[in-house]
């Protein structure tokens, strides 16, 4: 029995995978809570999509694929956020408009080229196989890089948060703010497509803050929360995705959901205030 627990360890895929599902598990769930907070749970499977675009694009045009994602990713956050400034535009609209001409620019791509590897089909459901120590390093300096963000903006995105036009009074620089987040947020997406795919990302960024906001009625729990819970929920899929031969994807989103069901039928109804 041992033994059969063990077995997957034996394999350095799996261990650079667990690892990369892991950094990556929190995070999503990390980052997700200012997602889910501010109502725009949509922007995850937006620039997820938009992100596409440039991932083709750098499989067409031979370029590295987190260099051409990165830069296309970091162009429609900031879009997205410069159009979302626009009274007339609401947050639904840009990111509707944005991030779906920018995933069509990846479809036009792939219907002239008509070629496939196996780097860009885990851009669209992710490839646990393909994940190598070099995906691993690049997420833990991109999580080291959003905690440093979030440890130094802590009060500015909090206040950003809760209170936009409260902020706006007290001389927050919420366009800054925002254009900060936006990027930590596409760069998080693009480092996660390796092992999620462009098509669960989404679920990553927004089940473990909610499982969390069912759980404590605290804002700094349910930070810390999201993540753990990102954390273990990917671990627990990477394992399971192993035994069942199963995409570790798909798997981690469907543990994250079975974990949503419990704790939702277990808690009851969802909590409405937060304290910090």
């Amino acid at each position: 029995m041992l033994n059969q627990l063990l077995e997957p360890f034996q394999f350095e895929f799996f261990r650079n995978g667990l690892v990369a599902a892991i950094l990556v598990g929190a995070l999503c769930g990390l980052i997700g809570v200012y997602v889910v907070l501010r109502g725009m749970s949509y922007i995850g499977h937006g620039l997820a999509h938009a992100i596409f675009g440039g991932a083709v694009l750098s499989y067409v045009m031979q370029w590295n694929f987190y260099l051409g994602a990165g830069l296309w990713g970091f162009l429609a956050a900031l879009l997205i956020n410069l159009t979302t400034r626009h009274n007339r535009i609401g947050n639904d609209a840009a990111i509707g408009i944005i991030t779906t001409a920018s995933f069509a620019v990846g479809v036009a791509l792939i219907s002239s080229v008509r070629q496939f590897t196996k780097n860009f089909e885990a851009a669209l459901f992710g490839n646990v196989l393909g994940v190598t120590s070099g995906d691993v390093a690049l997420i833990a300096f991109v999580a080291a890089l959003t905690l440093g963000a979030i440890a130094a903006f802590y009060k500015e995105l909090l206040f950003v948060t809760f209170d936009r036009q409260v902020a706006l009074v007290y001389g927050v620089p919420v366009g800054w703010i925002d254009i900060l987040f936006s990027l930590i947020l596409a760069a998080t997406i693009i480092v996660s497509m390796q092992t999620l795919g462009v098509t669960l990302i989404a679920a990553a960024i927004v089940i473990p803050p909610i499982i969390a906001r069912l759980l404590t009625d605290s804002f700094n729990k349910m930070m810390f929360g999201a993540a753990i819970i990102g954390a273990l929920c990917a671990a627990s899929g990477m394992l399971l995705s192993f035994y069942i031969n199963v995409a570790s994807g798909a798997t981690i989103v469907l543990v994250s959901a079975g974990v949503f069901l419990v704790v939702l039928l277990a808690r009851g109804a969802p909590r409405l205030a937060l304290k910090e």
